[in-house]
């Protein structure tokens, strides 16, 4: 699930906006979000656009930890290590955490299925987090490909996976280095494991 608002009426999804006195903002396309909320813990909803999250790096590098598209949602903290940035010019809802818990004991039925939905959406990222871990756990970086791909297979059953994004964003999502990665890829399609054509990766050991 990624949808915050799933099982909620159009009319009661705006009654619930206002409720939590939440805010829409328009970000042009290559814009940090964090930046201009570094005092505050809010919940962000992608209403159109697309943005991606990454971690700053002492060294000055930076690591892609995801990418989210509509109705996505992520949380604006004060961790200075992340930052947030649009991908393309987006409209985003912004919903102070503290109005959230005010409402806790609110007994309207489209603020408890926001809340389910949200809960929903934190296991499931709780979830994404862990399975990061277990890739990053690999030691080289043929095994970090191998339970990447054996992950995303998990999800759909499809020989095919579509990565979410390009090879370089590959590679900082699994700390490797992109030549590395590069060269791996080429040695797996050598042995026969897999075969790739854009985004798309087909399994062939499946």
């Amino acid at each position: 699930m990624t949808n915050p608002f799933n099982n909620i009426a159009e009319n009661n999804k705006q009654k619930l906006l206002k409720l939590l006195e939440s805010k829409i903002r328009l970000f042009p396309k290559k814009t940090s979000i964090i930046s201009k909320y570094k005092t505050k813990n809010i919940i962000g909803i992608i209403e159109e656009g697309s943005i991606r999250i990454i971690r700053n790096n002492f060294d000055g590098t930076t690591n892609t930890i995801e990418e989210l598209y509509e109705n996505s949602t992520f949380i604006i903290s004060t961790n200075t290590d992340i930052d947030i940035i649009t991908l393309e010019d987006s409209k985003i809802i912004l919903i102070d955490y503290d109005y959230i818990i005010e409402n806790i004991n609110n007994e309207k039925s489209y603020f408890n299925q926001f809340i389910k939905n949200l809960f929903m959406i934190m296991n499931d990222k709780i979830k994404e987090k862990n399975e990061r871990i277990e890739i990053l756990s690999k030691k080289s970086t043929r095994n970090k490909l191998l339970k990447y791909f054996n992950t995303e297979y998990n999800k759909t059953k499809s020989k095919y996976i579509y990565l979410p994004f390009n090879f370089k964003d590959l590679a900082e999502y699994l700390s490797v280095d992109r030549a590395a990665m590069t060269r791996e890829i080429k040695y797996l399609k050598e042995d026969g494991l897999i075969e790739t054509k854009g985004k798309r990766i087909t399994l062939l050991y499946k």
